[in-house]
């Protein structure tokens, strides 16, 4: 099937669905009480920060004592910039490229993204997708925080020096990047860009930091993780298999994969929930939630099984109940293209397809909110309160 279709009921055919257990009711506040009015939901938010970021993620990194940028290059519509941050003591510094459209009249909106670690941006359709639509990036390589290295252990990078008293994994030291590069920009302070509209994105580990950076940084407009797998946007308790027809028959990765295998991405306590996702007090529909009432796009490939499209769904809309009850229920969006795990160009025209639709007008892709499968029972019986 062509990766541009839309996808359609029959695409994905799963063959084993498990739900360990209902998902957790996010308007369930601490106390034992359930949230009764909007207002609530602030007091809230700071409630699931204990349990869906610090439990899941570590203690993450504080705002920097100093924020200073260097130009250290400017070639036309391109720039690079040394970011210095952290503290006087120990300073942070890592690279961000700012790279504008030509040609444009009004003010520029971004996309940030910390994946530059990796050769698909060098990819003139993939960059182009937004830059011929008038739309910049802000691209950066998070390694340069904190290692990607596997069986390296905990802790390696230059940021774990900076807070060592911390204890997020390199999700948290990657989504705090996301962060510093709006500080580097209000610094900046740039007329033709337009703050008001910038987009955080990433693909699978990346896709997992761009929903923690999101969760966390409200001057992000949209937040749009790809692809993330177990760990972000997928869902503990729904285990699934299937297969599509550009997908061999796979199950769903879980809890017990990612901890065994990538434990220093997250919170030194992660693992001990392997196996037992059920006990956890958060699912990732928490972590959707926590973007609420700016936008959300969550963006799959419907082949990518590891990734558990099923549970994606299903969290999707669940995080939904929250944007319906907050008034902002047209801010979640959600797309499942054709095909397997990647961060494709279609990918980045539907997130510009929401960039243009929301701040400009233009008419919705009518390829949103398509499921790869047959709809099927919600994965909890809660309701909004007042519903």
């Amino acid at each position: 099937m062509d990766i541009n279709e839309p996808v359609t009921r029959d695409y994905l055919k799963i063959t084993e669905y498990k739900l360990l257990g209902e998902l957790p009711d996010p308007f369930m506040m601490d106390n034992g009480s359930r949230m009764t009015d909007p207002s609530q939901w602030e007091e809230r938010r700071k409630e699931i920060y204990k349990t869906a970021i610090e439990l899941q993620y570590g203690t993450q990194p504080p705002k920097p004592e100093f924020v200073e940028v260097e130009l250290l290059h400017y070639s036309g519509n391109i720039q690079t910039f040394f970011i210095h941050t952290g503290t006087r003591e120990r300073p942070v510094t890592f690279r961000m490229q700012l790279l504008l459209p030509q040609g444009v009249t009004g003010k520029i909106p971004l996309i940030v993204d910390g994946d530059q670690c990796w050769m698909y941006y060098m990819d003139k359709a993939f960059l182009g997708a937004a830059l011929d639509r008038g739309i910049g990036w802000v691209l950066f390589n998070r390694t340069e925080l904190a290692h990607d290295v596997n069986n390296e252990g905990r802790g390696q990078g230059q940021l774990y020096r900076t807070y060592p008293d911390y204890t997020f994994g390199a999700l948290g030291a990657w989504a705090w990047g996301y962060s510093r590069c709006i500080d580097a920009l209000e610094i900046l302070n740039r007329s033709n860009i337009d703050m008001d509209w910038i987009a955080f994105t990433g693909h699978s580990r990346g896709g997992k930091t761009a929903a923690l950076a999101g969760a966390l940084e409200t001057r992000a407009k949209i937040v749009n993780p790809n692809d993330t797998c177990a760990g972000a946007c997928g869902c503990y308790r729904i285990h699934m298999q299937g297969y599509s027809e550009d997908s061999d028959p796979f199950r769903s990765e879980t809890l017990a994969d990612i901890a065994r295998n990538f434990p220093f991405w997250f919170s030194p306590e992660y693992g001990e929930y392997a196996n037992r996702e059920e006990e956890l007090p958060y699912d990732t529909h928490f972590l959707k939630a926590m973007v609420a009432p700016r936008i959300l796009f969550v963006s799959e490939g419907a082949g990518d099984i590891w990734s558990n499209p099923v549970g994606s769904y299903q969290t999707s809309i669940a995080a939904k109940e929250v944007f319906d009850y907050l008034g902002a229920g047209e801010n979640l969006y959600w797309y499942f293209r054709p095909g397997a795990h990647g961060h494709k160009v279609v990918d980045v025209e539907m997130l510009v397809n929401i960039i243009k639709h929301c701040r400009d007008g233009e008419p919705l892709d009518t390829r949103f909110f398509r499921p790869p499968f047959e709809p099927m029972e919600k994965a909890y019986s809660w309701k909004q309160p007042g519903k």
